[in-house]
């Protein structure tokens, strides 16, 4: 068994926009716990671009390879042009093959209420990944838009277990697959016929499974996400899928996110960096919160885990400190100080 009082090296990628005020305030809740990471502090997105001129600098790489566990704030993309997405990059230099996405109601009494579910996203094949062209017709560089997507038996199987066992550890009770196997029957045909063989091979009798077509399976959300436990799906419906689910709890404020592979794990806040509102001061921290809590779980601190999130609650239920985004009249700062007290408190 390790030991409990071990310091783990670990990489802290503060992000651009808000997220160097949110990394701040988990960095502060996470002193109060007693949270035993030495960090080593890097930089990637557009805060990577302005240092070194890299949106994934070498330093940030060479951490990641030594520490193999990062928290991650949000890191800006350009829209339509520019660098590629660093969040994408990091996923395929560490083989980060699963995206999990809790979504756990934390605030009662909204359109939708006591939402417990996981998303589980294959995160480095199908249309996701980038393979894309431009093909010429006379004068339009433009003309056609083309891309290509890859789905392996391979990755599919490596996923769908991950999906399986984490279920299963976690005392869930029915995987959905969710699929376009009717119409995309070979890209998405081969994900659903991997599930239903592992699930036969390995599964059957553990736990409840079934499938359904994405599009349904969104209609179905809306009307009675209660019925669903845990998805599974490939990288592109996972990113759909995942945020349409953040929305029954909140939104993307109350979104954590782990990307884990078999060498590597990057947890992080899904959401953006939120370029207008940064430096305010109003930026609600709770997602990044969130994902720090998934990482001490990773590295075995249940109880701090637990702790962090039970003074979450309190904060935001019983002392009724909230952001402005979730209809209070806090700051980033305000918010952290009642969450620390929580915690000392406990």
């Amino acid at each position: 068994m390790s030991d409990p009082t071990a310091r783990i090296p670990a990489t802290l990628i503060a992000g651009d926009g808000i997220g160097p005020e949110i990394m701040e305030a988990t960095l502060a809740a996470l002193d109060a716990l007693g949270a035993p990471f030495d960090w080593d502090a890097q930089t990637a997105g557009l805060g990577g671009v302005q240092a070194c001129n890299d949106p994934l600098p070498p330093a940030t790489l060479d951490s990641i390879r030594r520490t193999r566990l990062a928290l991650k704030g949000p890191l800006e993309t350009p829209v339509g042009g520019g660098y590629r997405s660093s969040n994408v990059r990091l996923r395929e230099e560490f083989k980060l093959f699963a995206n999990l996405r809790p979504a756990l109601t934390v605030i009662p009494g909204g359109r939708f209420d006591k939402i417990d579910l996981v998303v589980v996203r294959e995160n480095l094949e199908g249309l996701y990944i980038g393979h894309e062209h431009y093909v010429q017709i006379d004068g339009d560089p433009h003309a056609v838009a083309m891309a290509t997507g890859i789905n392996t038996r391979a990755g599919c199987r490596r996923i769908l277990e991950y999906a399986f066992e984490h279920a299963i550890a976690t005392g869930r009770k029915k995987i959905t697959l969710v699929h376009k196997a009717n119409i995309m029957k070979a890209l998405t045909g081969i994900f659903k016929e991997t599930g239903e063989q592992l699930y036969e091979e390995k599964y059957k009798g553990r736990i409840a499974f079934d499938t359904v077509i994405v599009d349904a399976c969104a209609m179905k959300l809306v009307l009675n996400p209660w019925q669903f436990d845990v998805i599974v799906t490939t990288n592109l419906f996972g990113d759909i899928l995942s945020d349409l689910v953040a929305g029954l709890v909140g939104g993307l404020g109350m979104a954590p996110g782990a990307n884990i592979g078999a060498d590597a794990a990057i947890f992080e806040a899904v959401h953006g960096s939120a370029p207008d509102i940064a430096g305010q001061g109003i930026a609600n921290p709770v997602a990044l919160m969130l994902a720090a809590a998934m990482m001490l779980e990773h590295v075995g601190h249940l109880d701090k885990a637990r702790r962090l999130r039970q003074a979450i609650d309190a904060t935001l239920n019983i002392d009724k400190v909230r952001t402005g985004d979730l209809g209070g009249k806090a700051g980033t700062a305000a918010f952290t100080q009642a969450l620390v007290a929580r915690i000392r408190g406990a």
